[in-house]
């Protein structure tokens, strides 16, 4: 076993001479795979809330626990920092080697409270952070590669994807849902960072360069409060999107990765107000609370240009069933046309369990296609749905659980159901809220199980064709398998 960070240090053992290309989530490039994971709840040196990040190396090679009391790592832990509140993985610098990007939204920045930061630790072949290129930071300043002004509850970093282009260029996005666009507060906005040259331009919904962003800046709208991307597109949440009179309706901002003077393309938005989209814009609805993207290729097609997009609208009221939550997916063409494909909910046709006020069904997404370059199917292309609201009894309340359906064809067809005790190791107990921390990787459906009973915080790995109820085929717990025996919230965060 091999530990860095808080306390001891060491580092993995080099695997390669030179980081091998095309392994995913592969930080010190031996050709596996690796796991992180986050708790941004931790006590760190004595700091509550400062947060720390576990990376679990493939193959049993070691751990490595980061956070930012270490030397090597700007800042230092401060109270309600929540270090690891929002995670992405991409080959940064295109040396093969994997490289971790890690949000700390409640940063303070100087006398700014909440301003937040963005952190991306580098892969080498000596481990994760471990290498000659130093910590990078993004955060917004005059001198800073992320324009803007630092202001109080920017929460940069809220939300992060990142991936690579299908042109084969390494792209960061950066969710600042509580930027304030001129005089509007909490209007929210993105910065995208482009190449290895990692050149940024901010976008939010009064922006049109490259094209007219659809909305328009308004208080508490939190663009970029959620985020998801294929090679060929992404989507940014507005949760807070006001349909006519409808407050926090929500809303969803397309885009390509074409760029015009380094702003991606707006190719159009998603909201329940448009005739073409499922369901009726109601006050609290949050449409676009939770997202999720895969590439997709339709039969007869020779190449993978299209995407399917899964949006989550958890406060949804199905009749007088109060915040019973829905799904929607979305056909996104390589131009960026929409249209819908599916409407899930618990009272779906043949979809398991039955919907109840206060589920929050769609509060969480994760998806993937495991076989991108072939046609889809509904066996290659899953939904993982979080329903942290669930309830199996009065004594169970918000216990949690989660829905795998398919992302071609009739939902009920093929999904399964997994919660605690069911499949999700553990004894049932209120408030678990399973659900609430989804990963999707190619092989496995990660399951975050931070909160609920002390001896069932762990991470479970779930392959996407698991039955109902069966079990895990990969768990990671607090004192086990190198990892620290220490945290709050182990497994808030998954990649």
């Amino acid at each position: 076993m091999l530990t860095f960070g808080l306390g001891t240090g060491g580092t993995p053992a080099a695997a390669a001479v030179a980081c091998p290309s095309g392994v995913e989530s592969d930080f010190n490039g031996d050709g596996a795979r690796d796991t992180v994971v986050a708790d941004p709840e931790a006590t760190v040196g004595g700091v509550a809330r400062g947060g720390e990040v576990h990376v679990v190396y493939g193959g049993g090679k070691g751990t490595v626990t980061l956070s930012q009391a270490l030397d090597n790592v700007p800042g230092g832990p401060e109270v309600n920092d929540r270090f690891g509140s929002s995670l992405a993985v991409y080959d940064a610098d295109l040396d093969g080697c994997s490289d971790l990007v890690i949000g700390t939204p409640y940063e303070d920045l100087g006398t700014v409270p909440d301003a937040g930061v963005v952190q991306l630790f580098y892969g080498s072949t000596a481990g994760l952070n471990a290498g000659s290129k130093a910590v990078k930071e993004f955060y917004q300043g005059a001198d800073q590669a992320l324009n803007g002004g630092p202001e109080a509850e920017d929460w940069l970093g809220y939300a992060v994807a990142a991936g690579k282009t299908s042109a084969g260029q390494p792209y960061l996005l950066i969710g600042v849902p509580g930027e304030s666009v001129g005089t509007v507060e909490d209007a929210g906005a993105i910065h995208y960072v482009a190449g290895t040259a990692q050149t940024a331009t901010m976008t939010h919904q009064d922006t049109e360069i490259g094209g007219a962003v659809t909305g328009v800046a308004e208080v508490d709208d939190r663009f970029g409060s959620t985020l998801a991307a294929t090679p060929t597109h992404f989507a940014v949440g507005t949760p807070g999107e006001a349909l006519g009179t409808a407050p926090f309706a929500g809303g969803v901002g397309l885009f390509t990765h074409t760029l015009t003077s380094g702003y991606p393309k707006p190719t159009g938005g998603l909201g329940q107000d448009q005739d073409t989209i499922g369901g009726a814009e109601e006050v609290g609805d949050q449409f676009g609370a939770a997202l999720a993207m895969v590439p997709y290729r339709a039969s007869g097609a020779t190449s993978t240009t299209e995407s399917l997009l899964a949006v989550g609208t958890p406060g949804e009221d199905l009749s007088t069933t109060t915040d019973a939550g829905a799904v929607q997916v979305f056909r996104l063409t390589a131009a960026g046309a929409h249209s819908e494909i599916m409407w899930i909910d618990q009272n779906t046709a043949d979809v398991d369990q039955e919907s109840e006020a206060g589920d929050f069904f769609g509060k969480r997404l994760a998806a993937v296609n495991t076989s991108p370059n072939a046609t889809s199917t509904a066996a290659t292309t899953r939904l993982a749905i979080g329903v942290p609201g669930e309830e199996s009894s009065e004594e169970h309340a918000e216990k949690g659980g989660v829905q795998i359906v398919p992302l071609v064809g009739a939902p009920g067809a093929s999904d399964e159901w997994i919660d605690p005790g069911y499949g999700v190791p553990g004894i049932p107990a209120p408030r678990q809220l399973a659900g609430l921390s989804l990963a999707a990787t190619p092989s496995l459906l990660y399951v975050g199980m931070p909160y609920g009973p002390a001896e069932g915080r762990a991470v479970h790995g779930f392959p996407w064709n698991v039955a109902s109820g069966g079990a895990p085929t990969v768990t990671l717990k607090p004192g086990e398998g190198g990892i620290p025996a220490t945290g709050t919230a182990f497994g808030a965060t998954v990649r």
